[in-house]
């Protein structure tokens, strides 16, 4: 510019300086003139509105003459925008990768020029959320981390579970739910956590490692379903490092079918729902119980029932044979007392008959010793006084009462004379 062309510039005061300003940015890149505007998130900072302070992609924090943008975007016009994201699981932070819409605008009373956000590449925000997660993803593969917790061995009987959940919720009951109902005798360990937002991954990775240190068998990592903003904390590198770290096997439960978090892909096993992991943890316990209890039963039940049907096989046979040898025996005994009674019968018959002969003959030989036959023939029998048969002379002695007997009755006599043999 010339002297004479400064002489006649206008001069103009501060505020009608930054009116005529306004009215040049507003020509080329205002509200009617939008442009999109591509940077790395260099900090963030939400209060109804939302302040972003863009800078170039891959330049250094450390550069103090880096170009820097100071974007905003109005309550009104970040609620829908806030919305959406969260529904896709993109959250606006440091290092973000990001395409802003909007125009520019002037703040004079700080001399600032803005950029005020009006739309949002939502599918750019995706792209680098995918990208920056296969990043993740590599690294760990590259750590060996990947595979670091499948390596961890499961005991036999996983009963004592520890548990990272928010208690209360879907994904919790429908955990627990399925270890109540199971008929094992599960004791569940549980460390509470956040697990969506901002303070998650911090929380989960606490949990992790109180769990670790606690001895439990396996730590169970549940989470119902939701968006893809609400299980955002499981894709953090904080959490999938706890998980590679722990000594202890890491199950996760999270989301519904189709979800995979990068806490999936590392964790030693990853079921597709809280309620699928309940049911696994249980069908563990239940195939070592089947393995070790109820086969086990199943065979000592059918060698029992084997046994017991041997024996009393065994016992209805020698029933039978008792039975049959009984049978005979009382035959045979019948058949012996039918002998016998009928040579008693004979005997009995035998011997009376001789009886008989023996008293007949008894009989005619006491017939005829019979003192009644002397007495009729005229014999007498003398009783002395101490009635006594008289058998000789010296039985009485003269002047004795002697009672004499004869064969029609009795008199008395007295000894005059003894008269005996010389």
């Amino acid at each position: 510019m010339s002297d004479d062309e400064v002489e006649i510039a206008p001069v103009h005061e501060v505020g009608a300086f930054y009116q005529l300003l306004t009215a040049q940015l507003e020509s080329a890149f205002g509200r009617r003139h939008p442009h999109w505007v591509r940077g790395e998130i260099a900090k963030v900072y939400e209060k109804g509105h939302i302040y972003v302070d863009l800078v170039d992609a891959g330049s250094s924090a450390l550069d103090t003459k880096r170009p820097v943008l100071n974007a905003h975007c109005w309550g009104t016009q970040w609620a829908p925008l806030k919305k959406r994201l969260a529904a896709e699981g993109v959250t606006l932070a440091p290092g973000v990768l990001v395409n802003f819409c909007g125009y520019v605008d002037l703040y004079a009373p700080q001399g600032r020029v803005g950029f005020t956000i009006t739309h949002i590449d939502v599918q750019g925000l995706l792209g680098d959320v995918a990208r920056r997660r296969q990043e993740l993803i590599a690294r760990l593969t590259s750590e060996g981390l990947m595979e670091s917790n499948k390596k961890a061995i499961i005991t036999s009987v996983p009963l004592r579970v520890g548990l990272v959940a928010s208690p209360g919720t879907e994904g919790y009951s429908d955990f627990t739910g399925q270890l109540l109902h199971s008929g094992f005798g599960f004791e569940v360990v549980l460390v509470k956590s956040a697990v969506q937002g901002d303070a998650a991954p911090p929380q989960i990775v606490a949990a992790i490692e109180t769990l670790d240190l606690a001895g439990v068998d396996v730590i169970c990592l549940v989470r119902g379903g939701g968006s893809k903003g609400d299980l955002a904390c499981f894709d953090d590198e904080r959490v999938a490092r706890a998980i590679a770290r722990a000594r202890t096997p890491v199950f996760t439960g999270i989301g519904h079918t189709g979800d995979e978090s990068i806490a999936d892909l590392v964790a030693h096993t990853r079921a597709i729902t809280p309620t699928k992991l309940g049911e696994e943890i249980a069908a563990l316990v239940g195939s070592w119980h089947q393995r070790h209890v109820r086969l086990p039963a199943q065979r000592l039940l059918e060698a029992g029932q084997g046994l017991l049907d041997e024996a009393t096989e065994y016992v209805g046979e020698r029933r039978r044979t008792m039975i049959f040898a009984v049978r005979d025996r009382l035959r045979s005994e019948q058949r012996h007392l039918d002998a016998t009674r009928a040579s008693l019968v004979v005997h009995s018959r035998h011997v009376l008959a001789s009886s008989v002969r023996h008293l007949a003959s008894n009989r005619q030989l006491l017939g005829a010793y019979d003192p009644k036959r002397r007495l009729a023939q005229g014999w007498s029998i003398v009783t002395g006084p101490s009635g006594a048969v008289v058998r000789s002379l010296g039985d009485v002695a003269l002047g004795d009462s002697v009672r004499v007997l004869v064969s029609d009755g009795t008199f008395e006599s007295t000894v005059n004379e003894m008269d005996g043999a010389s």
